[in-house]
């Protein structure tokens, strides 16, 4: 059947897929999201997407219309009307329609959505030879500010700097805090790898605690018996690893083979890369 949507309470086509202009999520981008995969008609650490995308809402004082069990079951459910064993989801819940301002307590009902599609395909060379990369002028929203922990529907942080990959015809570019430290990429967490040692951004740096990248590190450590260090890294870090690769959902783990035009290490995709990203695709078409 292809991309199936489940849109408050019912199950319609990408084409019937509509919300009104006064939900402000469309407005003020008032909202919360996930993004999952399954593999084999599992959907690959669900129980922790849901964790976090509950902990954004009570953040967010965004009252779900569902438990995490219900949504659970809603998302299983959209998945076996789409028929993909291998899909992309995208849950979503906006604060709802509302009147004009920002206040939220004019929105009555929030609005919950759940995509489900074929998954995105990156370029086989992406995977093959690694990527080139660089450090962004625009810089990461003060955790002081925005928790990086809340996966908000307002990216225009992550879309400016998108815009200045765009332009130098880049995948991925790497975002600093305003301390000049490493936050994560524009779409991805980041790691690096430095005399036998993986590290990468501490959450205290900015950085989302993404869900692939928690289980690279628990492969890291139970796997490979090797410690992931979660500290502050600089241009400095970044440009003299011996190897650099990046995370999320969709993209698994993706090598970074040159940087801001400093080669990292040999210029080709690492060991400990291909190795974690052979673990990790192992992980996730295991799990049922």
């Amino acid at each position: 059947m292809g991309t199936i949507v489940y849109l408050n309470g019912q199950f319609v086509s990408k084409e019937e897929a509509k919300v009104s202009i006064f939900d402000h999520g469309y407005l003020l981008g008032d909202g919360i999201f996930e993004t999952l995969r399954s593999y084999g008609g599992v959907i690959f650490k669900l129980e922790e997407h849901l964790q976090r995308l509950f902990n954004s809402a009570k953040y967010m004082m965004l009252a779900l219309p569902v438990s995490k069990a219900e949504l659970a079951d809603l998302a299983y459910q959209t998945l076996e009307k789409s028929s993909l064993q291998d899909a992309y989801l995208r849950i979503t819940v906006s604060r709802g329609v509302g009147e004009r301002g920002i206040n939220p307590d004019f929105c009555k009902e929030p609005t919950l959505s759940i995509i489900v599609k074929e998954v995105p395909e990156y370029p086989p060379e992406s995977y093959a030879v690694g990527i080139e990369a660089m450090i962004v002028g625009v810089r990461k929203i003060s955790h002081e500010s925005l928790s990086p922990q809340i996966k908000s529907c307002n990216y225009q942080n992550n879309i400016l700097a998108k815009i200045e990959l765009n332009q130098r015809g880049l995948l991925e570019g790497f975002l600093l805090n305003h301390e000049g430290y490493l936050a994560e990429g524009t779409v991805s967490n980041v790691f690096i790898v430095k005399n036998g040692n993986i590290l990468t951004p501490s959450p205290a740096c900015g950085c989302l605690e993404g869900i692939t990248r928690q289980t690279v590190i628990e492969l890291a450590q139970k796997e490979l018996q090797l410690g992931v260090q979660e500290t502050q890294l600089t241009r400095y870090d970044l440009y003299t690893a011996a190897e650099c690769f990046i995370t999320n959902t969709i993209m698994e783990l993706m090598p970074v083979v040159n940087i801001d035009g400093r080669v990292v290490g040999n210029g080709q995709p690492g060991a400990l890369t291909r190795q974690l990203h052979a673990l990790f695709q192992a992980l996730a078409r295991s799990e049922r």
